[in-house]
């Protein structure tokens, strides 16, 4: 089930707010839990099992941490805590790649083969085993209190709007909101606001523009052409960021119907001016979590140069790794872990000296070659689409692509281009439906008045188009449910 489908829009989600707020405060928790094991059950079926095994897991991990006092003993708990959580993790999603590997040196029985390709990747388990296991290390690390209920405990771990493709979620942000929560008008409005956004994103740009960037990808080399490459790249950019930030806006606005608050997961990275930049605004969440769990503990920059690089290409190839079982997922890593070294190295330096659009194109083209890397099914592909992209032949943007270049699709990139910058945020953030809940009972201008209607209005036409959409069946599955 996800958040763009008729069976969500139409029944799951009214359902659930209906029996919530007709429960009693004390089994609310409880309502959402069933809510949520449903809707994960929906897709998932069997590997509801996993989830209830990895929620076990750190729960008894967690109490186990909190009742040691012995340090080696606490150490040996953690670590035996991160292992099965990550065994978990590898099993599902990184068996088929290393016997893959494996079998590139080494002969690999084809019975061995065979029974790990079976195996399928349950959606979602990348996101909620590293929230599990940010909670455990926090409670490792005394900074948070185990959960002592396991319902509490299994409703962090599930919690479906975020169990699927994030925001990463650490248990000190939400903590005090399991028995402390209360859901007002205007932020229940503002939830509303937020999943319309999102889900005009998803259904209205990513979806089209993924038409025509999975069309250029799959492009025999022969066929694929200077001013393809370049379309498709540029479709694709703007795919997977509406695509993401969209999800993560729907995650966040029902995480406010139900009285809950997450962190935001991205902050226009499209207008960085370093790769630097780009990943405080890109993922905000992963990126934070990698800082935490992994480049600090491993010394981050407080040890040597030559170490502090080395722990930004770790970290960074390993953050492609999560993203998929694929060596094409590991180099996008390196490529942009490399820059940031680069950066730290010289790169900052000229960047400060230079044009602030100069910074923005630089950032933009690094983002954009990247993401060939993370769209393609092999460093072969990806190296083919490179090669086309900065051909010397046929520099002109006409020919071949014209034909895929509608009016429809310049639109859409147009609209696109522009939403991913804050200007029509910060718009509708002066006249939101928190202004529109206000106006009525406070007084207000004629203009605060116009204005917010103006954004009401905006909004159910959003709504009612994209309701259209998924009503006839034209949504397509999240790009980030596959990591």
């Amino acid at each position: 089930m996800v958040f763009s489908s008729p069976i969500f829009v139409f029944l799951f989600l009214p359902l659930v707010l209906a029996v919530y707020f007709i429960s009693p405060k004390s089994v609310r928790n409880a309502v959402l839990l069933v809510a949520s094991l449903l809707f994960y059950a929906w897709g998932e079926g069997k590997y509801v099992a996993v989830m209830l095994l990895s929620i076990c897991l750190n729960y008894f991990a967690a109490l186990t941490l909190e009742r040691t006092t012995n340090a080696r003993g606490t150490r040996w708990v953690l670590a035996l805590a991160v292992v099965l959580n990550l065994l978990l993790l590898g099993i599902l999603k990184y068996a088929s790649f290393v016997i893959r590997t494996v079998g590139m040196v080494v002969m690999i029985p084809p019975v061995a083969t065979d029974f790990v390709s079976a195996v399928r990747l349950p959606i979602g388990i990348s996101f909620y085993t590293f929230q599990a296991m940010s909670y455990v290390i926090d409670v490792y690390r005394r900074e948070v209190s185990a959960e002592r209920n396991l319902l509490n405990t299994a409703l962090y771990i599930s919690f479906f709007p975020q169990l699927i493709a994030g925001p990463i979620v650490r248990y000190s942000e939400i903590a005090y909101q399991f028995v402390n929560r209360r859901v007002t008008t205007a932020e229940f409005a503002y939830g509303i606001q937020r999943f319309i956004l999102g889900m005009s994103k998803k259904v209205l740009l990513a979806n089209p523009l993924a038409i025509t960037a999975d069309y250029v990808f799959s492009l025999r080399p022969e066929v694929l052409s200077f001013g393809m490459a370049w379309l498709g790249v540029i479709c694709y950019t703007l795919q997977i960021y509406f695509d993401f930030s969209g999800y993560s806006d729907m995650a966040i606005g029902l995480a406010h119907m139900f009285g809950f608050r997450f962190p935001e997961n991205f902050n226009y990275p499209y207008i960085s001016q370093s790769v630097r930049e780009f990943w405080r605004r890109w993922h905000i969440t992963l990126s934070n979590w990698f800082r935490d769990y992994l480049f600090i503990p491993l010394g981050g920059s407080r040890c040597s140069t030559a170490r502090t690089y080395f722990n930004l290409l770790v970290v960074f190839a390993l953050c492609g790794l999560w993203h998929g079982p694929s060596w094409t997922f590991v180099l996008w890593g390196l490529f942009h872990g490399t820059f940031m070294v680069l950066e730290r190295i010289a790169l900052d330096r000229w960047l400060t000296a230079s044009w602030s659009v100069v910074r923005h194109t630089y950032t933009l083209l690094v983002v954009m070659v990247g993401w060939v890397f993370f769209r393609s099914d092999s460093f072969d592909q990806a190296l083919v689409f490179l090669v086309k992209m900065f051909s010397i032949r046929g520099l002109a943007f006409g020919g071949d692509s014209m034909p895929l270049l509608t009016p429809g699709l310049v639109l859409i990139i147009s609209v696109a281009i522009l939403v991913s910058t804050p200007v029509p945020a910060n718009w509708l953030k002066s006249r939101s439906f928190r202004s529109t809940v206000a106006a009525a009972n406070d007084v207000a201008t004629v203009g605060e008045m116009g204005g917010a209607l103006a954004s009401v209005v905006m909004l159910i036409c959003l709504l009612v188009v994209s309701l259209m959409f998924i009503a006839a069946d034209t949504y397509s599955p999240f790009l980030y449910f596959r990591f």
